[in-house]
């Protein structure tokens, strides 16, 4: 029987090994070596075409309109024909990229955001790019008008003057694009972009041209490609995709592969909130002002390539009339305080999931160590101790409970031995034993079971707080964000998480034994891929733990014996 449990354990072992090498595969763009279904299908967006049909194809649907096409499926005049041109614009912390097709904007570099490296000594130096238009990622921002042949994202447009940059004292720049008259409606697009503030003012100006009165639809959408970040692991995920936020439903993450399947599940009537494009640490968000009526929508736009927005109906205007409608367009990191002020909710999209209520908190204090100690690595450290701090008591509860069972698992060891051919007066004798010593063997669970969802807060903090990206610790490590290039504080993990075994009693069962031992090694594995900031807060974590339960171990009498079982 023995012999039986044993391969079967190593079966186990041997098949989560594949599998950790499966992942190391497609990590580092190789397809994997033993199960080739599991590696992620991404498929770059597919080229954009000139064709009519493909311009008409990236248009919203209203909800009670059909696309704007002619009965030869051809897109009404106006529609791209002449040469898009691009215009770069810099603020104090943006370079924009506008593009004259549509007036939309097709290019955001974050210019307080380093791009995202391995760390070394060469950082780069390249800001971080968000938005962009071209190569094998597409991530961009559209207005357009529906309901009729009126100007899109697809009409051009012209360029008003030659912005070209924030200047020194300066508050406000305005980008404004003007439409020629498409359907008897000349569209007018101005951006206002402001020192300090990652929300861009859009105002849409619809003036009426024409000999009759028309009903437009503005709408407003982020379309980006369905691929996953190149920074991430196989060991760990963050959210990439859409958004909708509403008072009545509050947050709603949309899947791509919902959206492929018609399964996306999101408020769609509203007169609230916003609708976003959300991915690690950094986030783009259309906003509506509260009280304007909407319609979301969320679909597929091309091949890989996906689009979320909302539509609002204009009220008639009159021939000679006009009417205007402002919209705020956020493009920047998750920064919690930033996002906070700028609308209800926004905040949301640095996303803690279930355990948000302790999550917020933790992050609270965490800046509020670092504006101590300026540095976010020691903060890490300084946060785990007062948190240890005040579940002092509690571990100590357990690791007594602990004690007590390490003490007392030599004499269980040998009645287990001695009474193996009788089973039940076995467990009678364990249970009379656990009596006797006034010993729980649950007794170390209940308090650790406790605080486990405060880690787990603090690990999602750690996880989606963009200011962990390019801060440097100490020494080596120059960006918490990104994993030990040279793996000491994963080893250091793993031995930490060794000794911390050792000091626990073994449990009776032999194979019970074997896996206590094997499934902390397995865990370490995934740290060798994990974020410093994350292996940081866990190393510390571990030995404050180990301290802690060796001094209530030496107090107790409780010899310090490392308790291994035999693999053999």
């Amino acid at each position: 029987m023995n012999d039986i449990r044993r391969s079967i354990l190593w079966v186990v072992f041997g098949l989560s090994m594949v599998l950790i090498w499966d992942k190391w595969q497609i990590h580092n763009g190789q397809k994997p070596t033993f199960f080739p279904g599991t590696a992620p299908a991404v498929t770059a967006p597919a080229a954009s075409t000139s064709t009519p049909a493909a311009a008409d194809a990236s248009l919203p649907v209203a909800a009670d309109q059909a696309p704007v096409v002619n009965a030869a499926g051809q897109a009404p005049a106006g529609a791209p024909g002449a040469v898009a041109q691009r215009h770069e614009v810099r603020t104090d912390l943006f370079k924009l990229v506008f593009n004259s097709e549509g007036g939309s904007l097709i290019g955001a570099q974050l210019l307080k955001h380093a791009e995202a490296t391995r760390q070394s000594k060469d950082q780069s130096v390249q800001p971080f790019t968000l938005l962009t238009q071209g190569g094998d990622h597409i991530y961009v921002a559209q207005t357009g008008l529906i309901g009729g042949g009126f100007p899109t994202h697809k009409t051009p447009m012209t360029l008003v003057g030659n912005p070209t940059a924030l200047a020194d004292g300066q508050n406000e720049l305005q980008v404004r694009f003007e439409s020629a008259e498409v359907g008897g409606i000349k569209l007018v697009k101005t951006y206002t972009l402001t020192r300090g503030r990652y929300d861009i003012v859009v105002q849409h100006e619809v003036q009426n041209l024409g000999g009759q009165a028309v009903t437009p639809q503005l709408y407003l959408q982020l379309v980006r490609d369905g691929s996953k970040l190149s920074s991430e692991t196989p060991f760990y995920s963050t959210f990439t995709g859409p958004a909708v936020y509403t008072a009545e439903k509050k947050y709603q993450k949309v899947e791509f592969t919902d959206i492929e399947k018609n399964k996306a599940d999101f408020i769609k009537s509203t007169s609230d909130g916003y609708v976003a494009m959300v991915q690690h640490y950094f986030a783009t968000a259309w906003l509506l002002g509260d009280g304007v009526a909407r319609e979301n929508f969320a679909r597929k736009v091309d091949n890989n390539l996906f689009a979320v927005g909302s539509i609002t109906q204009l009220k008639a205007i009159e021939p000679g009339q006009g009417q205007s409608v402002q919209a705020r367009l956020f493009v920047g990191p998750q920064e919690e305080k930033v996002l906070e002020t700028i609308a209800p909710g926004l905040e949301l999209v640095k996303d803690y999931g279930w355990l948000t209520i302790l999550a917020k908190p933790l992050y609270w204090l965490l800046e509020k160590i670092h504006g101590y100690v300026a540095n976010w690595g020691w903060a890490i450290v300084l946060l785990v101790v007062l948190i240890k701090a005040a579940f002092y008591w509690l571990n100590a509860s357990a690791y007594r409970s602990m004690a007590k069972m390490k003490k007392i698992n030599p004499r269980i060891m040998e009645m287990r031995e001695r009474l193996k051919g009788n089973p039940q007066q076995m467990q009678q004798e364990m249970m009379k034993m656990y009596r006797e010593e006034k010993v729980n063997p649950l007794g170390g669970c209940f308090p650790i079971l406790v605080q486990i969802p405060v880690f787990i807060a603090l690990y999602w903090v750690l996880l989606s707080s963009v200011e962990m990206r390019n801060a440097p610790w100490a020494a080596w490590i120059t960006d918490l964000s990104s994993p030990d290039p040279f793996y000491i504080l994963p080893l250091v993990m793993a031995v930490t998480t060794m000794i911390q075994t050792a000091l626990n009693p073994l449990p009776p069962d032999p194979l019970q034994a074997k896996l206590m031992w094997l499934m902390p090694l397995m865990f370490s594995v995934m740290f060798f891929f994990f974020p410093s900031g994350l292996v940081l807060y866990w190393i510390t974590n571990n030995v404050l733990t180990i301290a802690q339960q060796a001094f209530i171990n030496k107090r107790m009498g409780v010899p310090l014996k490392f308790s291994m079982p035999k693999f053999t």
